[in-house]
């Protein structure tokens, strides 16, 4: 065990003066270091602000006393990449990074992307396609049987065996893959320093297969005896294809890798047992067979304390790429959060197509007005801080505190949605904590705007009696336009996204703007729209086109849906069913959804043939010509 690094117990909200993590053997030798304890590996460039996860984690282990050294982009086709500072005492850590390494790669429509915004002058090609595999394939090289962590959106997001949209294939758990030890998934914190803890006491990392937020590969017989003793009396060892789910007080049989390869009912049906389980209070242990052995997922993580929270961001985190970017063009990610704060995590907001709720999970977990104003203090004396706080918030802004009583007690209903298919009854809609957050960091010294960029429930807003929030964030908290995330306008596919109907945001969109008038201010909406979600035909995408044409707004922000691991809406692209009530699915095909995609920007010149096609095939050609109803002229 190394000894306590002196300096980091600092009052927090106080300046640090603490170099970066080393990159390199010369860096270790400037802190008095003549080894690592672990080495953290990592998709992106090495940038020591709290909004990377891999800040966070070697920040904090550096607290709990650990010398740990940073490799950021490894360049594995260098055999020894991973050997500047030495072979770990303890052991690696692996994250892909802040994404999933795919989806940084490609574009939803499966082209190669050429930039990177977490890569040195925002060039890609800085990591490799399915980076963590990649990754941990290069510590088996270079460092054999050293105990080997994974875990990041990548790692936690494809824990089971999952749907893999660039193979179009069912992909095992990345634990068989990458041949780790351990996979941490979601926040990490709370089992991160677990394990290093038990390692640190000389543990075996083979034997530690019990902790909260983690999930392990194993034989049988490596396996804890009550494991065990369940596996073999639900299932038979020897044929994966006999294998059914089962279920008791403690554990889950899934249907096995075999089983949802070959059948997309079971696949949808192990999908909702995950998503029904992630409850850090009641939910049970998890378990899937695959080839390689037995893959556990111990229940979900306890949600951190404000306390735990404040400790997390108050770490002596320089807030800036390491100085080796600069000659490189510098990291374009920077300037998103350079000047923005986390007031809180996780999201109750239940969307299908966003991953969340499997990785950072429903509860929501956030910081002490203290702790977030000390932030914004320490923000205005950076150099480069014009007066402007970029965003205070977290995944959604306006969901400050906890949704109900039941999440005050740290868990979360496994079977009924917060929000849809419409509000619970026992959800706590209040918005003033947040709201007078909000005035808080309007007062700090040198601030001039705070803006909330990082996304309104608007359904939660209007559900608010008190109108504080509204007239507040359109006053004070609006540069002119107001990002918001309606998604669609057909209440089918709405629903099939988990959002509320189109009824709520025409409700919203109206009182925006009668605050806007009552303010005196021009301030607009930018809707975010999806195109080709399961479920959504030609002629819901004709009914989201008409209706973008005839309250006159050019959506900038259209996604094509993308199939990315981890969410009930790629379960549903896979499957073809609701896997909530296994009902079938529309699912658009590659040719529609550019066509659906084309019509949600129809008035642009280079989709007007996709537009005709669509509009043909949809037998809507009397949207065709020239009159003020047509969306497009003819193509001659």
């Amino acid at each position: 065990m190394s000894v306590r690094i002196s300096g980091l117990n600092t009052e927090q909200g106080k300046a640090y003066d603490m170099p970066m993590l080393p990159l390199d053997r010369e860096q270790m030798l400037t802190r008095g270091w003549d080894r690592i304890d672990f080495l953290f590996i990592t998709g992106d460039a090495y940038v020591d602000h709290p909004s990377f996860g891999a800040a966070i984690l070697t920040r904090l282990l550096e607290d709990d006393g650990y010398r740990v050294g940073v490799c950021a982009q490894p360049d594995i086709s260098d055999r020894d990449c991973l050997k500047r500072m030495g072979r770990p005492q303890m052991g690696v850590l692996v994250s892909s990074g802040v994404v999933d390494s795919m989806v940084n790669n490609y574009t939803s429509s499966l082209r190669h992307r050429r930039d990177d915004r977490y890569s040195p002058g925002g060039k890609g090609g800085k990591r490799p396609d399915r980076a963590l595999i990649a990754y941990c394939k290069s510590v088996r090289e270079q460092f054999g049987d050293i105990p080997l962590i994974i875990g990041g959106v990548e790692g936690s997001l494809r824990r089971f065996a999952h749907y893999d949209y660039w193979s179009d294939s069912v992909q095992k758990s990345i634990l068989a893959d990458t041949g780790a030890d351990i996979l941490v998934y979601g926040m990490g914190e709370k089992p991160l320093q677990e394990i290093v803890s038990l390692l640190a006491k000389g543990v075996n990392v083979r034997k530690i297969n019990s902790i909260r937020g983690t999930c392990v590969l194993r034989n049988i017989d490596e396996l804890p005896g009550s494991v065990s003793g369940f596996i073999r009396s639900h299932s038979c060892e020897d044929n994966a294809s006999d294998n059914v789910s089962a279920i008791s007080k403690k554990y889950v049989l899934l249907p096995s890798f075999q089983e949802v390869s070959e059948s997309k009912r079971s696949y949808a049906e192990a999908f909702r047992m995950q998503y029904e389980e992630q409850d850090p209070l009641d939910g049970r242990t998890l378990i899937q067979m695959h080839p390689e052995g037995w893959m556990i997922q111990n229940p979900p993580s306890k949600p951190l304390s404000v306390k735990e929270m404040d400790k997390i961001y108050g770490l002596p985190f320089t807030r800036v790429p390491n100085e080796i970017y600069t000659k490189q063009g510098g990291i374009p990610a920077i300037s998103e959060v350079s000047a923005s704060i986390t007031a809180h995590r996780g999201c109750y907001g239940g969307c299908y197509f966003c991953a969340i709720t499997m990785h950072q999970g429903r509860i929501v977990q956030k910081r002490s007005n203290r702790s977030i104003l000390q932030e914004a203090e320490s923000i205005t004396g950076q150099p480069e801080f014009k007066g402007y706080i970029h965003d205070i918030g977290g995944p959604t802004a306006n969901f400050h505190e906890r949704a109900c009583a039941r999440q005050e007690k740290g868990g979360v209903c496994g079977k009924r949605a917060c929000m849809s298919p419409e509000m619970c009854p026992a959800l706590r809609v209040d918005q003033s904590s947040y709201t007078e957050l909000l005035r808080e960091a309007r007062k700090v010294p040198g601030v001039k705007k705070v803006f909330v960029r990082s996304g309104v429930r608007f359904d939660y807003l209007l559900a608010d009696r008190n109108s504080d929030f509204l007239e507040e964030l359109c006053e004070h908290h609006v540069s002119g336009q107001l990002k918001v995330a309606p998604e669609h306008v057909s209440d089918n596919v709405l629903r099939l996204m988990g959002k509320p109907g189109s009824s709520s945001y025409e409700e919203f969109r109206e009182a925006y703007r009668k605050m806007n008038i009552k303010l005196g201010k021009e301030q607009y909406l930018v809707p975010y729209l999806i195109s080709g979600h399961p479920g959504s035909t030609l002629n819901d995408a004709i009914e989201l086109a008409l209706h973008i044409k005839h309250n006159k707004v050019m959506p900038e922000q259209v996604q094509d849906f993308y199939p990315t691991p981890g969410s009930v809406s790629t379960t549903m692209y896979h499957t073809g069913l609701d896997p909530f009530t296994m009902d079938k699915i529309h699912i658009p095909d590659i040719r529609e959804k550019r066509m659906q995609r084309a019509l949600l920007q129809f008035s642009l010149a280079k989709n007007r043939k996709l537009v005709i096609e669509a509009l043909n095939f949809a037998g809507r050609s009397d949207l065709i010509g020239y009159g003020p109803e047509c969306l497009v002229r003819p193509q001659t």
